[in-house]
């Protein structure tokens, strides 16, 4: 039997964040050519006989568009660990989707460009990653191409996102001219070699400092006094204020050529926390050799064309969890087997036989479970729910082919059920026109694009003149409907949104009437 701690301890479960175009989905495809789970040709996952497939970005939309839509889990080894690599969708209008995966991680990876710096999008994802209290390491990517100031890069971090970066590598060569990178924690040089379209690992030549000085010139000289600036000022790495979010670990490299990729993933071993106990709803602790649980953070239908089923992922959250094993569904009470287990690289699924905490398990064909249910074994168990996000925009839709609507309905269920958007719906028109609500106008198209590809309903969008929503009650519901300029709409577990056309008008009612229910959502504006 093994045992749940000393496996947890080997396991290292983070996430990816990034704006679009930081080089996220390349340095994940990195991580996995050090863990050993690329073919020599990079962003070849290995797979069953010569089928190859994408290492994360597998939706076809994500494809076309060249962005991350959906999140992603993928598996390696590397040392002595196990690492549970989380990528998220890079583009702000699918925070909400970021926020669900960082239940499930124990650190999260910041990717920037080292010519943006920190952008809009950026700064959003890190409220999302702030929010669910994450330690977090940054990643200066492209510094193999012209770009911003390192110092200037550092204090834009501190002053825009709020946290203190503590640089463990320091560039030597200025952005377009990258000669390698001083390794804090050593003091070496690390000279790194460009690979043939970074397919294989960077080979690394350590440099003494005597030598570098007298190979690199003035590039040494200049970072070697960047360096000893950082340490008078303390921006030193401590590991108990990265733990507590105050400080982030930071790395300057190039994901594309393999720059400092080893080094990023050396030390994400070393300093993210193992899986620790997680408290319950109630209180109690759920040790890490508990019995069984788990936490189901993320629902996915048809990910693959093949197999056309739906995935409920959850991160075990204690015990070891067995294939076939019975768990009990803690919102319904009831048990259910657990054969039909899995896990799930990219687009690739391999049947699991055992996990242990931090691990992410795939349960296909669960149809009961939704995101944020607890599974368990043993002493009862339920975990903090995922609150949904105050979506920003609304627009009705409707299929086009009456003769179509049974998948229609279906569709719309099911992108309900994982997330994809929010479905209300009225008391007049139920299921012929519900209301999509979403954080980002993004997700509208994803909805469509899925409705129509995978459910073969054709559809089409009204907008809506609806701006901004409030939580109401049965109550308050009939005196808002009576309103001009306000709806009531209601989710699938019941909740009553109240839809306002404009701030003003709701700021008027609740100077007004404020014996009506009208208050605010989770993560209004995105996050927080």
């Amino acid at each position: 039997m093994s045992d749940p701690k000393a496996e947890a301890a080997r396991r290292r479960t983070f996430a990816i964040i990034s704006h679009p175009d930081a080089g996220k989905t390349t340095l994940t495809e990195k991580f996995l050519l050090y863990g050993g789970a690329l073919n020599k040709e990079a962003g070849s996952v290995k797979a069953k006989g010569s089928r190859r497939s994408a290492t994360s970005d597998w939706m076809e939309l994500e494809q076309q568009r060249g962005i991350s839509i959906t999140s992603t889990v993928l598996q390696f080894p590397y040392r002595d660990c196990v690492v549970n690599l989380l990528d998220t969708p890079g583009h702000r209008d699918f925070s909400e989707d970021t926020y669900r995966v960082l239940a499930a991680a124990d650190a999260a990876v910041m990717v920037l460009d080292a010519a943006k710096g920190i952008e809009p999008q950026t700064l959003k994802l890190f409220e999302v990653c702030r929010e669910r209290n994450l330690p977090l390491l940054t990643f200066i990517n492209k510094w193999d191409r012209p770009g911003l100031d390192a110092l200037e890069l550092i204090d834009s971090i501190e002053t825009q996102i709020g946290v203190t970066p503590t640089p463990m590598t320091w560039p030597v060569g200025i952005s377009g001219d990258f000669r390698g990178v001083i390794d804090r924690t050593s003091g070496d040089f690390v000279r790194f070699t460009r690979t043939a379209r970074g397919a294989t690992e960077a080979p690394e030549e350590v440099v003494d400092a005597a030598r570098a000085e007298a190979e690199e010139g003035e590039a040494w000289t200049t970072a070697e006094g960047e360096v000893e600036l950082l340490s008078e000022v303390g921006a030193d790495h401590d590991q108990e204020t990265f733990l507590g979010g105050i400080t982030s670990p930071t790395f300057f490299g190039s994901a594309l050529t393999n720059f400092g990729v080893r080094l990023l993933l050396d030390t994400l071993v070393d300093i993210v926390p193992s899986p620790r106990p997680r408290e319950g709803t109630n209180g109690t602790i759920r040790e890490i050799d508990a019995p069984f649980s788990g936490y189901v953070f993320k629902v996915q239908a048809n990910m693959d064309p093949s197999h056309r089923d739906r995935i409920a992922f959850f991160r075990v959250m204690s015990g070891k969890f067995e294939r076939g094993m019975n768990v009990t569904h803690q919102p319904t009470g009831k048990p259910f087997n657990t054969k039909y287990a899995h896990t799930v690289s990219g687009q690739d699924r391999t049947t699991i036989d055992e996990a242990f905490p931090g691990d992410i398990v795939g349960l296909v064909n669960a149809a009961d479970i939704r995101i944020g249910d607890t599974v368990f074994v043993g002493d009862d168990v339920e975990f903090q729910r995922i609150p949904p996000f105050a979506p920003e925009h609304f627009s009705v839709v409707r299929t086009t082919d009456a003769g179509r609507f049974k998948q229609f309905r279906k569709g719309i269920s099911q992108l309900d059920e994982e997330g994809v958007v929010q479905v209300l719906r009225s008391i007049d028109s139920g299921d012929q026109a519900p209301v999509l609500a979403a954080v980002g106008p993004m997700q509208f198209e994803v909805a469509v694009h899925r409705l129509e590809n995978e459910f073969g309903a054709p559809v089409e969008l009204a907008p809506t003149s609806y701006r901004i929503a409030r939580r109401t009650n049965k109550e308050s519901a009939p005196e808002l409907r009576s309103m001009q300029g306000v709806d009531v709409l209601f989710r699938s577990d019941g909740t009553a949104l109240a839809l306002f056309e404009s701030p003003y008008w709701l700021a008027r009612i609740e100077g007004e009437q404020p014996e009506l229910m009208l208050e605010r959502l989770v993560a209004e504006g995105g996050a927080g």
